[in-house]
């Protein structure tokens, strides 16, 4: 896998940050409980957040890796400034340093990679794909709370879900991934507010196993998706 050039990322991010919603002041739940929550306030620097990526499916070959977000204090002692080391050996994706975060970068970085990745199985445009997320997260996320297992012990989680493509009118060009959902697990009772992200393509029939499954889970989060 190629790693994603530095400043083409840096760039994306800051346009994640920056996209308007109708409104400046029209943002909806789910927008900012990903994109403009605090998720890093409860931490304490230095700190290291570290994410199991498992991916599985039929189109293409499964494997394992992880995801470690290191913290550290900015120059007034806050949290936190951001350096991820996002896979290992030759799937290691470079990612932008982050001076000053508030809102947990995994959920960008996870993002861009899978947006990398559309792009790479469709031949589509990025800034495409990117719009339709940001869009369905605006204007068609469901929201609702569940208890998940962290650690051995139940903690609150609010599941925000889009499915971006569903009524995409371009949706012909990449059919069999138009079912493509986004499940992200949001809680304020683990370290960096991130319980986890799965995405799913189902496969052409009910019961046929999923085109592709990935997700990115918190260290000590369980549930792994079939």
């Amino acid at each position: 896998m190629k790693a994603i050039p530095i400043l083409r990322l840096a760039l994306a991010l800051i346009w994640w940050m920056s996209w308007p919603a109708v409104a400046a002041t029209d943002f909806s739940v789910a927008e900012r409980a990903l994109f403009m929550d605090n998720h890093l306030a409860k931490l304490r620097p230095p700190t290291t957040l570290q994410y199991a990526f498992h991916k599985t499916g039929t189109l293409e070959e499964p494997f394992d890796d992880t995801v470690k977000l290191i913290l550290t204090a900015q120059p007034d002692g806050k949290c936190c400034a951001v350096r991820a080391d996002f896979f290992s050996g030759a799937r290691a994706m470079t990612q932008p340093e982050i001076e000053s975060a508030e809102g947990n970068p995994a959920i960008l970085y996870f993002l861009e990679r899978d947006i990398r990745e559309m792009q790479r199985l469709t031949k589509g445009q990025a800034n495409y794909f990117r719009k339709r997320i940001r869009m369905a997260v605006y204007q068609g996320a469901t929201v609702r709370s569940v208890t998940l297992p962290y650690r051995g012990r139940p903690v609150a989680v609010r599941e925000i879900s889009i499915s971006p493509y569903l009524d995409d009118p371009n949706r012909g060009r990449f059919e069999k991934m138009a079912n493509k959902t986004y499940v992200f697990l949001l809680s304020d009772a683990v370290p960096g507010g991130l319980y986890g992200i799965r995405t799913r393509i189902e496969g052409e029939s009910a019961a046929s196993a999923p085109l592709m499954a990935e997700e990115m889970l918190l260290d000590g989060a369980g549930g792994r998706q079939p």
